[in-house]
């Protein structure tokens, strides 16, 4: 067990105590290029069966795609709610305003008001009300994403709107540092400075992330980040509502850093359950020690609710306080095991 979680430590570690920040560089490059006789001699009719299902996805999910302005920012959100006229965006594209101006690709120019902010995730919902309503994006399920999956990010980077880009799935559930919220979908698509809020799709045109960043540094390129749709739509839920004054809660802490592991990983190592969250490393003070849980320790199960992806555990802890009770299903070796702990608060 121990040579287990030695070797996941390279997979990437999830720690649990909610909060998250990100600094982001941003900046683009331009270049001249030539097309080669072999280039030009192409038949400009002639797609691969994969450029014709990218052109189908396109067309059909552009028209949900906005461009969100305020003051001199710019960027980019996608309508989930044709009826009530809800756009997802981020959180920083329309920081500090009340209302912005949305523009649709058919022309229009719509007043947005904003319903709400989370600051710590990124996300922020803005309605608009017209008489022609924007159509609404297919959402997706970034719960069952797969490395290597095709992605597309439609958005308005430095300003060229219904700019469209390609890549694949780089990674999931990736962290940048111990107190993020949630784990990012990477993808190699180009995402640039006006992307940000906008779609990342994936080949059947449904929407799996919100592009929220980009890594830059020298040597470094195609590491964009998008907010997995299933986190994105549980704190839409909440902004739509009312509640958008997470800023101002108490957060819950368990006391771990865990890794996620699937079939594959469970039958190389003679795992005995076949999926869950290995805890790799606890804090000794933390709620999680003090119900007596240990390193090597599988967590299966968070009350009712089975523990099957790395990004399980945050979503649920997300809907707790300090001070409420959880039962988890624990297997420690060939044991099972029922542990109830009590959320702490995060530091």
């Amino acid at each position: 067990m121990k040579e287990f979680v030695k070797k996941l430590a390279a997979f990437g570690v999830c720690s649990v105590g909610l909060g998250t920040g990100l600094g982001v560089g941003l900046g683009a490059t331009t270049g001249t290029f030539s097309l080669s006789p072999a280039v030009q001699a192409q038949p400009s009719t002639a797609k691969s069966t994969e450029e014709q299902n990218i052109v189908r996805v396109v067309k059909s999910v552009s028209p949900s795609v906005v461009r969100i302005e305020q003051g001199r920012g710019l960027g980019t959100g996608v309508v989930i709610d044709s009826k009530q006229g809800l756009i997802l965006t981020n959180a920083h594209v329309v920081a500090g305003a009340s209302q912005v101006l949305v523009r649709s690709k058919g022309g229009q120019q719509l007043e947005g008001r904003v319903l709400g902010t989370d600051k710590e995730i990124d996300i922020a919902v803005v309605q608009v009300k017209t008489a022609r309503p924007l159509p609404a994006a297919p959402l997706g399920d970034s719960d069952r994403l797969e490395v290597g999956q095709t992605t597309i990010a439609i958005g308005n980077p430095l300003g060229l709107d219904q700019t469209v880009t390609t890549g694949v799935v780089s990674a999931l559930n990736r962290r940048l540092s111990r107190q993020d919220e949630q784990g990012f979908i990477q993808t190699d698509a180009a995402i640039n400075p006006g992307n940000s809020g906008g779609p990342l799709l994936d080949s059947q045109g449904r929407v799996i992330g919100i592009n929220t960043a980009v890594l830059r540094a020298d040597g470094a390129e195609g590491l964009g980040l998008a907010i997995p749709i299933r986190t994105a739509q549980q704190i839409a839920q909440k902004l739509i509502s009312g509640r958008s004054e997470r800023k101002t809660d108490r957060k819950p802490y368990l006391g771990i850093q865990f890794t996620g592991f699937d079939e594959k990983i469970a039958r190389a190592y003679n795992l005995p359950v076949s999926r869950g969250l290995m805890i790799e490393a606890i804090d000794p003070s933390g709620p999680a020690a003090r119900a007596g849980m240990r390193p090597g320790d599988i967590l299966v199960r968070l009350n009712n609710t089975p523990l099957v992806g790395s990004l399980d555990l945050p979503r649920l802890l997300r809907d707790k306080k300090p001070g409420e009770s959880v039962t988890f299903g624990v297997v420690r070796g060939s044991r099972a095991l029922t542990v109830k702990a009590v959320l702490g608060e995060a530091p």
